[in-house]
């Protein structure tokens, strides 16, 4: 199917239209418009392919900090706001 859609008439077809629609000084622009913005494509998707391998590779990663339940006879801000609300 994809060698039926870039056969030579329907190339010379589209070739055609776009001169008609464009006109022969914006083609070039345009072209260099889209081959810009395809280098930029990939060149973020070469960022981010790299900073996903370093940051995969790397054994430094910050852990998580522990959570640590409050030790016994502890009390917590809440707890005594409410001790001292219930006494007055």
């Amino acid at each position: 199917m994809l060698e039926d859609l870039l056969s030579w008439d329907k190339l010379l077809l589209i070739a055609v239209v776009l001169i008609i629609f464009f006109g022969p000084k914006k083609i070039p622009d345009i072209a260099q418009s889209i081959g810009k913005g395809i280098r930029e494509f990939k060149k973020a998707m070469k960022d981010i392919q790299e900073d996903v391998s370093t940051s995969a590779n790397s054994d430094a990663t910050p852990k998580a900090k522990e959570i640590r339940p409050p030790a016994a006879g502890a009390e917590s801000k809440t707890d005594a706001r409410s001790k001292t609300e219930t006494k007055s």
